[in-house]
Order: C-alpha cells, then structure tokens, then sequence
C-alpha cells in the first residue's frame, strides 16, 4: 500500500505530474520534430515509466472512501476472502467470480493493481497498436482525460470493463479474440452492450455524415421529450437493471450526476465531435477504423445526450467519454494536416486536459 503520498493529495499529485508531462510535451514540440531521435526516447521512456507509475499508484492507493466505491469493493471482496458466496441477484456476474477468485489467492491491493493494469494497459496496447512508435501521445489523451481518474479507482467494473472493450478493438483484424475481450467486457459490466452493438453497427453502416446528424438531432429531441426517452430507456431495460435503477433512482446528494440538462458536459462531449467533423467531413479524412471508432462514439454519446435530465446520467457519459481522447487524436497522428503538427499535436492535448485541470480546481 502506498503510504507515502498523503490523502487529500492523491489526486493533486496525479493531475499535477499530467500538467507536467504536458507541458514538456509541448516544449519539445517547439523545438523537436515529432520523428526526431531525441523526441522519440523522451515519449518512449516516458510514456513506459507513465505506464507503470500508473498501475502501482492506482492499484496501489490505500483503502479510503476518498476514492469512491474502493471501500465498497474491498467489503464485498473480504466477504468472499471469508467464504462468502456470489449473491444469485447480482447482474454482472463475471465480475463477482473474477473477484471470489482472486480473494483466496491474493490480498487486496494485488488485487486492485491487477485492476489498475486491467484498466491502464489496454489504452497502452491500443495506443502501440494503432500509432507504433508515436503511441505515449494516444496515451497521454487516456490518461488526461476528465473521466479517467474515477473510473480507475471509484466505478473500477465500468472502467475495467471499457478498457477491455478497447482492447479488444485492437484486435479488429482478427474477429475471434476481439469477440472474446468484447464477451469479457460484458462480464465485467453489462452496460458494454452499448457501445459494442454500437461498434458492431458501423460493419453494417460506417458513414460519419448520417452519424454527425443522428447526433445532432439528438439535442432537440432531448430538450422536448427528455423524459420521454428515459421512461422509454428504462422500460426496455437496456443491458440490465442498473440501468433501470441509474435512470429513475434519487442522486445522492453532493453527486455531480445531477439533473437537469448539462450544457457543460455536452460542450465537453462536443470536443470530440468537433475533431471528427473538421478530420473527416472538413479534411476528408479517409481510414475506415476511425470512421468506426467515430460512429460509435456518437452513437453512445447520442444516447447520454437523450437521457442526460436524468440522475446519474454521467454513467451513460462515460459510454462514450472514455473513447474521446482516441477520437480526436487519432487523425494526427495518422496523416499530416499542418506545417507545424507536432506543435499542433502538443496544444491539442494541453487544451484538451486543461478542461480536466479546470474542473478540478475551479469547480470542485
């Protein structure tokens, strides 16, 4: 357990060493090209050191209501430690026998860092994959992204569960396994139905122009018959009952997933749709996996956006938030569109985790 780094600084020093790596990051792009030697060690080192730094400080963070749900997680896992059984009204079952296992084999901050590599090593895998030797910028999108810290020590199933959904999409060449990590990812947490019947869905139909309306339609539709669309939602009983259960529950007081619509949060969201239009429709951008990687995550935000009066709608977000850094990136560092696109690169990712940064400081 990592007891040197005391609680109220844990995440301090978190988004703090990102401002760091940020800023050098764009310092080096003033003065190194992207392909430079020198610029090339200095991602690789320090994108590996990020990797593994991030995995220990994560798996390794003491047991403390600081971080969310940990406490409710080490609860259920001391009770299956003790010979506790899986309840049978529990829905994501993969995840309870996942936990039983591991309870009689290994203590409990072993077992939240093979969660946090769970949860940090498939952004890596993704990111090496798709962009070989420029993957720390990938990465570093991930890690500054505003919902990524959370989802690795408080809503650890969903966050775990996502992470398997975008490692498995890295093996889209070889359907078999991708299914596989897709299955697991249900496993963890059923509400990766959504973006997986999402991804699925642009092998039928991959064109970003009918998305891109789709997607705006959904504001309108949201602000006249919101409540609408989550009654609908909710009696369908997509995924599971969680579902259900986050749409028409009471939010907790001081939670952020109050109602109401979130403009905030839509700008935020729109980050994302703006770089795909300006890539795809602006630029004409042309790379079929992007245009998937895209679609689904204006599918799955087009949903949040439907349901977004409702308590806990940030679970929806995050359906699609944990895509968005890899959504906007992704053109950059696959074709040059700039006569200065390292440096462009660079400020990119500064203005992209300064909303993380700000969110932080100005309004919590």
């Amino acid at each position: 357990m990592n007891t040197f780094v005391p609680l109220d600084l844990y995440y301090p020093l978190y988004v703090n060493l990102c401002l760091f790596l940020v800023l050098f990051t764009l310092l080096h792009s003033r003065v190194l090209e992207i392909n430079d030697h020198k610029n090339l060690v200095f991602i690789n080192f320090s994108g590996y050191l990020l990797v593994f730094f991030l995995i220990l400080y994560m798996g390794q963070r003491p047991i403390s209501s600081v971080f969310g749900d940990t406490v409710n997680y080490i609860v259920t896992f001391d009770g299956y430690r003790y010979g506790g059984e899986i309840p049978e009204e529990v829905k994501d079952y993969g995840w309870h026998v996942f936990m039983k296992t591991l309870s009689q084999l290994i203590s409990a901050h072993t077992f939240f860092t093979i969660c946090a590599f769970i949860y940090v090593f498939p952004l890596y895998k993704i990111s090496k994959f798709l962009f070989k030797e420029y993957w720390y910028y990938a990465f570093m999108m991930f890690i500054v992204s505003f919902s990524f810290w959370t989802y690795g020590v408080n809503g650890m199933r969903n966050g775990a569960a996502t992470s398997l959904f975008l490692w498995g999409v890295s093996y889209h060449r070889n359907k078999v396994v991708m299914a596989i990590f897709f299955m697991a990812a249900t496993f963890f947490h059923k509400t990766l139905f959504l973006p997986i019947f999402a991804f699925i869905m642009t092998y039928l139909y991959n064109d970003p122009k009918s998305y891109f309306k789709g997607w705006l339609a959904c504001i309108p539709l949201s602000l006249a018959l919101g409540s609408l669309w989550i009654g609908l939602f909710a009696s369908l009983g997509f995924g599971d009952d969680r579902l259900t259960g986050y749409l028409t529950s009471q939010a907790e007081e001081g939670t952020f997933s109050r109602t109401g619509f979130r403009w905030d949060f839509l700008f935020h969201s729109a980050f994302a749709v703006f770089a795909g239009w300006y890539f795809v429709i602006k630029r004409k951008f042309e790379d079929k996996l992007y245009n998937q990687l895209l679609n689904t995550y204006l599918i799955c935000n087009g949903f949040w956006i439907l349901v977004i009066n409702a308590n806990y709608s940030n679970r929806f977000a995050y359906l699609s938030w944990f895509m968005m850094g890899l959504v906007i990136i992704y053109p950059l560092l696959k074709e040059t569109f700039f006569k200065k696109q390292h440096f462009v690169i660079a400020q990119v990712m500064f203005v992209y985790f300064m909303f993380t940064y700000c969110m932080y400081y100005l309004y919590s």
